[in-house]
């Protein structure tokens, strides 16, 4: 993977007829269309939201992207977008440093349902995986959703995230309590997994 080039704000070849940058002002859209989908939401706590959520929420990781891409530094929370040839909106994976602990990230991944079921949510978690520990300097990487999120859990278990516990009755979805599933991977095992 060309991490260098995305680094400079290019877009790089990514899977079949895809390309994967970093996030634009003009994703925000898509991304906006992608989170008032009921089915893509299920499972988000964050969503669904009024549009000014969403706006307060990634423009303040736009406008980081834009001063890291300036100063030659990778942004504060890494989010990619990933398009087809053709420039369509397919989805994107976001990885965020843990407050107070460096060496520490959370990784998450978001698709519109054109997108699912094909593998792109295991391609984006190992590929923002890949960066975290041979790009950001990181030692241990976490991922969380619900416990009935069947397809979540699974992306993360193929790229090799262990399960690492459960915390009971943490969401509140529904008017019902569910639980939520913690996985993560240490350098350790990454480099184990990629020796």
């Amino acid at each position: 993977m060309q991490y260098s080039a995305i680094k400079q704000g290019e877009r790089v070849a990514f899977l079949n007829d895809m390309t994967i940058g970093l996030i634009q002002p003009s994703d925000l859209v898509d991304i906006i269309t992608m989170l008032d989908d009921e089915a893509v939401t299920e499972y988000l706590f964050f969503a669904p939201a009024p549009i000014e959520v969403y706006e307060g929420y990634f423009n303040p990781i736009i406008e980081d992207t834009k001063e890291a891409l300036d100063a030659e530094r990778w942004p504060s929370n890494p989010t990619f977008v990933v398009r087809d040839n053709q420039n369509k909106f397919l989805g994107m994976a976001g990885i965020a440093g843990v407050a107070l602990l460096a060496g520490n990230f959370e990784v998450g991944y978001q698709l519109p349902q054109a997108s699912w079921g094909k593998g792109l949510g295991t391609a984006l978690c190992q590929f923002a995986t890949q960066l975290v520990f041979e790009h950001l300097n990181g030692h241990k990487v976490a991922a969380d959703c619900y416990a009935s999120n069947v397809g979540s859990y699974r992306v993360m278990e193929k790229v090799g995230y262990v399960k690492e516990g459960t915390q009971v009755g943490y969401y509140l979805r529904n008017d019902k309590l569910e639980d939520r599933v913690i996985y993560g991977m240490t350098l350790a095992q990454f480099r184990a997994l990629n020796a």
